[in-house]
């Protein structure tokens, strides 16, 4: 079998059928015996605290969850400004939710999770609040990866996920499903990640497009320039390169950030010569809404390029100091994934220790991610040698 980097860096047709016979079999399985009677059990908590990308990553193990425990209730606690990209989400029951850095919500959180009496909670992370909540929750079976810190808080603790799937490197995806798995929970088929799309939020992303000129029937291609790191963030200037090309490829160009980040919005505007769509201020259902609307995104890695994978967009993500083999889109949908190879990748991305610039990420040149690009349009047949998108 095929390593999950070779896979990526293989063909888009080669890699969407090597990712898709990996979760194929016919009947999924656990990574272990069962450790307790699952018929008993009403009901599951699964912590998984920190960003939007780590809640799009859990959607695989809530999945697996929800389909062999149909008639139990699972909860998931998030960190309240990531919980909205659940929203809809049908493999969840009840989404609980934490002010980060706030002791008093750390308090309430604790309170209301003892009230619900799980009988098991699983920690996906494996922070320092993840595992007081996740004891606070006084679950009967408390279960955590044995390299753990506070690992004597927790009732069963899992070898490490490489032991459990014998591979050397796992993705994010796996290593949440191995914690499942090694108590029974079939997951060897390795579930995509997936997003629901609100009713509401289409709605609103429906009238902000056609407010902007553009039709239900118009192709649109989604560009993120930003990221949560300067060490993840490929140069502006070769984003407007990229909104150029499938501009003349016949593609309307939308660029979403966050408030926070519009000045990145409007710089890529300004050095474009091509029309620029601009949303800064789009709830993260209307994201996911926006995404599913759309026929190619080209990004940074971050949780908005989950979000894309999540609802089957093609999706080209240009990465710096982050692992691909751990953090690249998990979907069936086609993905290119463009980098440009350090001694130095991946690290740990808060700051570049070797250069004076993060030269991982400002290396990577435009034309790959074009070329990139090109490639994902003429395997999904949206690129026409006239220039213009194929119709859908």
């Amino acid at each position: 079998m095929k390593s999950l980097r070779e896979i990526l860096e293989s063909s888009p047709q080669m890699r969407t059928a090597a990712m898709h016979s990996l979760r194929l079999e016919e009947e999924p399985q656990p990574l272990g015996p069962a450790l307790w009677d699952w018929a008993s059990v009403r009901s599951v908590l699964v912590v998984r605290l920190r960003s939007i990308g780590d809640a799009v990553l859990t959607t695989p193990s809530l999945f697996a969850l929800k389909r062999f425990l149909p008639q139990a209730r699972v909860d998931i606690l998030l960190e309240d400004w990531v919980a909205p990209v659940l929203e809809g989400f049908s493999c969840v029951d009840n989404i609980i939710t934490l002010k980060r850095g706030s002791a008093t919500s750390r308090a309430r959180v604790a309170r209301q999770l003892r009230s619900l009496r799980y009988d098991v909670a699983y920690n996906l992370h494996g922070g320092t609040t993840a595992t007081l909540l996740t004891r606070a929750s006084g679950a009967k079976r408390r279960v955590g990866y044995a390299a753990y810190q506070y690992s004597r808080l927790y009732t069963h603790l899992a070898p490490s996920p490489l032991h459990l799937w014998k591979r050397s490197t796992t993705h994010s995806v796996e290593q949440q499903l191995a914690l499942l798995g090694w108590t029974g929970v079939p997951v060897t088929d390795r579930p995509s990640t997936q997003l629901a799309v609100t009713e509401h939020a289409a709605t609103s992303v429906g009238l902000r497009l056609d407010s902007a000129g553009l039709s239900q029937q118009a192709p649109f291609a989604i560009i993120h320039p930003a990221a949560a790191f300067a060490t993840k963030q490929w140069a502006t200037e070769k984003f407007a390169r990229v909104a150029e090309h499938l501009a003349e490829r016949g593609f309307a160009v939308v660029v979403i950030t966050a408030p926070a980040e519009a000045s990145i919005a409007a710089e890529l505007k300004q050095n474009s010569t091509a029309p620029v769509i601009t949303f800064t201020d789009l709830s993260l259902p209307e994201v996911t809404a926006l995404a599913s609307r759309a026929r190619l995104f080209v990004g940074n890695d971050s949780g908005i390029a989950h979000i894309a994978a999540a609802v089957g967009l093609p999706s080209v993500v240009v990465f710096g100091s982050s692992n691909t083999a751990h953090w690249s889109p998990w979907a069936t949908a086609p993905a290119e994934v463009v980098l440009e190879e350090m001694d130095c990748q991946p690290c740990h991305g808060y700051y570049c220790e070797k250069f004076a610039q993060p030269e991982c990420i400002l290396r990577v040149p435009e034309d790959r991610v074009i070329a990139a690009v090109d490639r994902l349009l003429r395997a999904n047949g949206n690129w026409s040698p006239e220039g213009r998108a194929a119709p859908a």
